[in-house]
């Protein structure tokens, strides 16, 4: 990832306009932010959310609040709790979903 040029900027995040993406189940909401190719974003799945695709993008994930799992395609699964993150590129084998119990909130950069 590089950060391509931009003046210094503040987000308040509860600024920023929702969009809604439902899952398997439940519910992702986002609030985004794209700087040239670089999209930050603060994410937050509602309980019972399960994604409705693996993804292969790359990504750097911080939860914020609640728990998160994350299974890999090959069957190994993470569970992250708020102050935990993980790092995953564009390449390799990677393909991750994400899904929640009791919901999640994340700062996500890709």
């Amino acid at each position: 990832m590089k950060i391509p040029t931009l003046p210094f900027t503040v987000t308040d995040w509860s600024g920023v306009a929702e969009s809604r993406h439902r899952g398997e189940t439940g519910e992702a909401i986002w609030r985004t932010l794209n700087i040239g190719e670089v999209r930050v974003r603060q994410v937050e799945y509602t309980p019972g959310y399960l994604a409705d695709h693996w993804c292969d993008r790359g990504h750097i994930l911080y939860v914020l609040e609640g728990e998160l799992e994350t299974e890999l395609r090959d069957g190994r699964r993470f569970t992250l709790r708020p102050g935990m993150s993980y790092q995953v590129s564009d390449f390799g084998d990677a393909a991750h979903r994400s899904s929640t119990k009791i919901g999640a909130k994340l700062f996500i950069v890709d």
